[in-house]
């Protein structure tokens, strides 16, 4: 697993990281989230040597970071901010370089450089300097890097950065794929990459930890959780018919889009009661939709009200 425990950095009157504690086990994809300068990255340098920390601690699987650091590198695999390499080494001599750091030979190594080189689909740049290769192709190399010596820990540092939708979609099935029994600590600001490949979400903002929960629980406490959105094409007599259904507590209008979105009194759930409505009235609706919540809102609310506080 890896552990902290009131891990936090100082730089002179400034706290980036701020008395964080939290474990993760094996099996789980924890997503950390936060807005930029929030404490993300600081956080992972410390979890993998490369900062020291102020106060308290970090360990991966049982060794201390500070005190066991060999040790502690050994288990885990690291994908920095910005992947940085050798920009004078191609994708073949880095792999090759870090296949020997690790203590990767023989078969193994051959084994191991085999299968990330094709997973990671980094066939046709082999022989090209890193340097020359487009921010989707050194971010894969990154990636490859960070898995050869298969780690029971992994941590990614903005790991879908700069790759298109179907190089995103291929490393998220990689992430899950291997989140069976390793720990994946992913931290990322692409909302729609919690819900792609994790099963457990961490919001920092201003270095302290505001949220630790799944991201279904988050959706739960959004303004939309339940809400109904429809498609209408004629919204104010839409609205009209609703209004005889005493659970719904509001109903906004976006004009632009011709969408409706009514929301439900607490604990109450509307969406057969306004199915009811559009069969019994025969209204023209598009589209009925139940909305489980949205995570951007509820990100936006803890961490708005975080910076709200600290300015006051």
């Amino acid at each position: 697993m890896i552990q902290t425990s009131l891990l936090t950095k100082h730089y002179g009157n400034f706290t980036a990281v701020d008395h964080i504690s939290f474990t993760a086990q094996p099996g789980q994809v924890l997503g950390f989230l936060g807005p930029n300068g929030a404490g993300k990255s600081t956080t992972m340098k410390m979890l993998t040597g490369f900062l020291t920390p102020s106060s308290g601690w970090a360990k991966v699987c049982g060794y201390d970071v500070e005190s066991q650091p060999l040790l502690a590198k050994q288990m885990l695999g690291y994908l920095p901010e910005g992947a940085p390499s050798y920009g004078e080494m191609t994708p073949r001599g880095f792999l090759a370089f870090v296949a020997s750091m690790r203590g990767l030979s023989g078969d193994l190594r051959r084994r191991r450089l085999d299968e990330v080189i094709g997973r990671l689909q980094l066939e046709s740049v082999l022989d090209q300097s890193i340097d020359t290769l487009s921010k989707g192709f050194k971010r894969r190399v990154g990636l490859a890097q960070a898995i050869l010596h298969q780690p029971q820990a992994l941590i990614l540092d903005e790991p879908t950065d700069g790759l298109d939708p179907n190089q995103k979609y291929q490393v998220r099935e990689l992430i899950n794929s291997m989140a069976k029994d390793k720990v994946i600590i992913i931290s990322t600001h692409i909302l729609e990459e919690v819900h792609a490949v994790c099963n457990r979400a961490i919001i920092i903002a201003g270095g302290k930890l505001l949220a630790d929960t799944t991201p279904a629980e988050l959706e739960t406490r959004s303004r939309y959780h339940r809400a109904v959105s429809l498609s209408v094409a004629n919204p104010p007599l839409v609205q009209a018919a609703l209004a005889s259904i005493a659970d719904i507590d509001s109903v906004e209008i976006d004009a632009q889009s011709q969408r409706l979105t009514a929301f439900p009194k607490v604990g109450k759930d509307i969406f057969s009661a306004i199915s009811a409505v559009i069969n019994s009235q025969n209204l023209e609706v598009s589209e009925l939709q139940l909305e489980s919540g949205r995570l951007d809102e509820v990100f936006r609310r803890i961490t708005q009200t975080q910076q709200q506080e600290a300015r006051a």
